[in-house]
């Protein structure tokens, strides 16, 4: 994993959360493209990065947090983003939300991070400690890829934080499309021209987080040719994953078909 510089505020120097990311829902459905004068673009991502990051294909090193944060009732959510430097990325925004903030357990917070890479174990178990100081808060997780998925402690660390509340999933089509409307600097006209990944990559994903949660052998095996730094996928089923994971999402996988009635 890795962190951000204090994107927190959108600029080098330090600044409050609340005048991160401020914008109404209206945003969320996108629009024809960025006036120049949006408040937002300074703290978008380019088209590019978004690629770099979010592709599933891809196994990059460096990590890229997007992230919304919406107090009480408000309608005002506030976004951001984090990209690495010397921290985590959940590290350094955890540290900036509880230096910068001082929740009164009366106000609900709710935060979403949609993020390259999930957390290690280590930023699990920071992810858990913040949550029990913070207990007004809650996080959803959506993940475009798995952290050295196959480490144990990694694969226990995310079983404790949906075991502390935390809701974890896979990036899917949804997901890519609301950050490439409301976090990418895209070009005038292309908010609907988000990059378009095969599904079964997430899929796959999605396949293996099961086998994480239910605390199941790993099935999901990762390899890269470096010849052409492709990326190649395959599974490595267990009778024991046939027996626990739905089979939704064994079909979804390609792990099995549906029977093909006789005429």
């Amino acid at each position: 994993m890795a962190s951000d510089e204090g994107e927190m505020g959108g600029g080098p120097g330090k600044h409050h959360i609340q005048d991160a990311v401020a914008s109404d829902e209206g945003e969320m459905g996108g629009g024809p493209g960025l006036p120049a004068g949006d408040p937002t673009l300074r703290r978008r991502i380019e088209p590019w990065e978004f690629e770099a990051f979010f592709d599933p294909r891809e196994l990059r090193k460096e990590a890229c947090l997007l992230y919304e944060i919406k107090w009480g009732t408000s309608h005002k959510i506030w976004r951001n983003s984090g990209k690495n430097t010397t921290k985590h990325v959940e590290v350094n925004f955890i540290e900036k939300f509880a230096s910068e903030r001082h929740l009164r357990s009366s106000i609900s917070c709710s935060v979403i991070w949609f993020m390259s890479w999930s957390p290690c174990w280590e930023c699990c178990r920071a992810i858990r400690e913040f949550l029990r100081q913070q207990p007004s808060v809650t996080l959803v997780i959506y993940v475009a890829r798995l952290y050295h998925h196959m480490d144990q402690q990694n694969r226990q660390g995310l079983r404790d934080l949906v075991s502390s509340g935390v809701i974890i999933q896979i990036m899917r089509a949804p997901e890519h499309d609301h950050c490439w409307r409301n976090f990418v600097n895209y070009p005038p006209g292309k908010d609907v021209h988000w990059p378009r990944y095969l599904p079964l990559w997430m899929e796959l994903y999605a396949l293996e987080l099961h086998c994480i949660i239910l605390s199941l052998p790993p099935c999901l095996m990762i390899s890269r040719r470096c010849q052409k730094q492709l990326t190649r996928f395959h599974l490595n089923l267990q009778n024991c994953h046939y027996q626990m994971i739905p089979p939704h999402v064994l079909l979804a996988a390609g792990a099995i078909q549906l029977p093909v009635p006789w005429r």
